[in-house]
């Protein structure tokens, strides 16, 4: 019924725009979130009337939370502030006017680009197609956000530099924008659109079913064959089927798991994504030679989510039986060699890795945003990381033991996220959920222990989760943690890269082939830009290894520990002087992945003090900095 109402309440604004076509961008956004509302209501009403229960239909509605938030509220937001910002500004006619010309440009390619890539996005398109017309939509939206706050600074100079005295405006110069709509940035922006989808489609064009025939040459026998599979815990259950050459096979895949999965084969039949508790078929045909299958989602297939078809009376020499090698085209690629001696790009800013005392308060509540950052990982090394608030590592965390945190995560990525925090003992089963993206949850837990805590995405694959930059540290104080000069936090990794600006190469997070080992996020960055301190200064450098694979062994090159505190110990010094031999030292930090502690020591004198992980080739791979000491 309210589908109805929608559609009839709409018919009076599709005449007006008949007899009036709307020019500005405003009138255009507007009138498109119209669309996307009325889209995605007739859709939920066809998914309610289509669906086999409430809890079927709830699992559905999760897929129209984006064109609902980006193509229905994104988009009456932007226009909005398009239509009324230059009348807010105000100034007379010709600030007006200039405002609205700012907001104007390419508008045809914004709006190309934000519904274009929102429909592509909500189509059952393969993964990366959906990826890359996502990044492209929030290009657009992102554009309009620049060009908003462009117009304010253009209506300030033109209000500064107007004829003194009164003018008249006519309203028609303030609603209405030029009759001429270029079409140009619009046309510009929707071959864009098909190139990125051209290229997505040609790197796994198995996803949109472009590959080689299933039949391999051999006769069909009139059988028909369906086959029940399951996806679960990054599994097919069963993995290999067999048939006989020149049936008809058919396979019902369910989705039983608790994240989006799908089923690839190489001659290009899928499924399209299964969402949690949905089922598809997939017709592949008279089956004659042996087929490869594999879940398309980003290090699924890794993972082990992957299927054989195997036929029996196949002619032993066809070509295009067996051989294949379908890696997985999204993660793969190669970074190129890191050279830890280049500079930066310009602008750099080494992460601050210097730490702030645990707050007074006793319960502390964060949001923790997921989204996808392009981002330097190292000199002229770009990947797109998966992160918490736009940062790796994410943000730290720090109390007192008995505080409680409060923790809302949002996943506005384009994939399911989870998070879990090691600092908290509860069980995990809600709170360390994947979240599809659009979703939210709550995270509440009370820090019972002292320690530095590794926070990170549990989702599978958790290794290309962590290795992409989901992960952070939780600092519980020690009771009666003394007061030093300086402290620093410094939270290992490392990168396993795939092509330029693209994600983690999963191919060698199997192989365990590292390409970078670093410090928050970046290679050799307090090489560029030092850590601080003063001779006769008591600094603390607090670490965690978050991996996922690599060990570390921290240590100060001219420097000696006299206070070592590991994994919830005090092994050397503190407020119970632990070692008792007041004269002991230490000269490293060693820790196994998800470890972490602290050390504290004084420089004798003034100088560069390198610090690494004395895992020596991990340092030479950029686990490596400068804590320069003055006077």
């Amino acid at each position: 019924l309210y589908a109805v109402a929608l559609v009839r309440s709409s018919w009076p604004l599709l005449q007006q725009s008949r007899t009036r076509s709307p020019h500005s961008f405003a009138a255009r956004s507007v009138g498109m979130a119209q669309v996307w509302l009325v889209g995605s209501v007739l859709v939920w009403a066809v998914m309610a009337v289509t669906g086999s229960g409430w809890a079927q239909v709830e699992l559905q509605f999760a897929s129209l939370l984006g064109p609902l938030a980006g193509g229905f509220a994104g988009q009456v937001l932007l226009g909005s502030l398009c239509h009324l910002g230059p009348m807010i500004l105000g100034g007379g006619p010709t600030a007006v006017r200039a405002a609205r010309a700012v907001v104007e440009k390419a508008s045809g390619a914004r709006l190309v680009l934000v519904n274009g890539g929102l429909l592509l996005f909500a189509l059952p398109a393969p993964s990366l197609v959906r990826v890359s017309a996502s990044m492209l939509a929030l290009l657009g939206a992102a554009w309009t956000f620049g060009l908003i706050i462009a117009s304010v600074f253009v209506s300030r100079r033109a209000r500064a530099t107007a004829p003194t005295g009164p003018t008249t405006l006519r309203p028609a110069e303030v609603l209405a924008a030029s009759s001429k709509a270029p079409k140009g940035s619009g046309i510009a922006a929707g071959v864009a659109l098909l190139v990125v989808t051209a290229l997505s489609v040609a790197a796994d064009p198995a996803s949109v079913g472009v590959g080689a025939a299933a039949d391999g040459g051999v006769a069909a026998t009139g059988n028909v064959v369906e086959i029940e599979v399951e996806a679960r815990d990054m599994r097919f259950d069963p993995s290999t089927v067999t048939v006989d050459a020149g049936d008809e096979l058919v396979l019902i895949v369910t989705n039983v798991d608790s994240t989006v999965h799908d089923l690839v084969l190489d001659s290009g039949a899928t499924t399209g994504r299964i969402a949690p508790g949905a089922t598809s078929r997939i017709d592949v045909g008279v089956v004659g030679r042996q087929m490869d299958g594999w879940c398309s989602i980003a290090g699924h297939r890794q993972m082990g989510m992957t299927f054989t078809i195997n036929v029996e009376g196949a002619p032993s020499d066809d070509p295009a039986s067996g051989g294949h090698d379908h890696g997985d085209h999204m993660a793969s690629g190669s970074g190129g060699t890191v050279d830890l001696h280049a500079d930066p790009a310009p602008g750099f800013e080494a992460f601050d890795a210097s730490l702030a005392p645990a707050p007074d308060a006793t319960v502390h509540r964060h949001t923790l945003t997921v989204t996808e950052q392009v981002m330097e990982v190292a000199p002229g090394v770009t990947q797109t990381l998966w992160t918490y608030n736009g940062q790796v590592p994410g943000p730290t965390l720090r109390g007192k033991v008995g505080d409680t945190f409060e923790i809302t995560l949002v996943n506005d990525g384009t994939l399911g996220h989870s998070i879990d925090f090691h600092a908290g003992a509860l069980a995990p089963d809600e709170p360390m959920r994947t979240i599809e993206p659009g979703e939210s949850l709550t995270y509440t837990f009370t820090a019972t222990r002292s320690g530095i805590w590794m926070y990170h995405c549990s989702t599978m694959p958790m290794t290309l989760h962590i290795a992409n930059g989901m992960f952070g540290a939780v600092i519980i104080d020690p009771p009666d943690l003394p007061e030093v000069d300086r402290e620093y936090l410094l939270v290992q990794s490392e990168y396993y890269l795939g092509a330029q600006g693209e994600i983690a190469d999963s191919e060698k997070l199997l192989a365990e082939q590292v390409d970078a080992v670093v410090f928050n996020g970046y290679a050799n960055q307090y090489g560029h830009d030092p850590l601080e301190a003063r001779v006769g200064e008591r600094v603390r450098f607090w670490v965690l290894d978050v991996g996922p694979n690599r060990p570390s062994s921290f240590h100060v090159v001219g420097g000696q520990f006299d206070t070592v505190y590991a994994e919830g110990t005090w092994q050397l010094g503190g407020p119970h002087a632990a070692g008792l031999d007041p004269s002991g030292g230490s000269q490293v930090l060693g820790l196994h992945v998800a470890q972490g502690g602290f050390v504290e020591l004084e420089m004798p004198e003034a100088g560069h003090y390198p610090f690494v992980t004395h895992v020596m080739i991990d340092a030479e791979r950029g686990a490596h900095g400068i804590l320069h000491v003055t006077e």
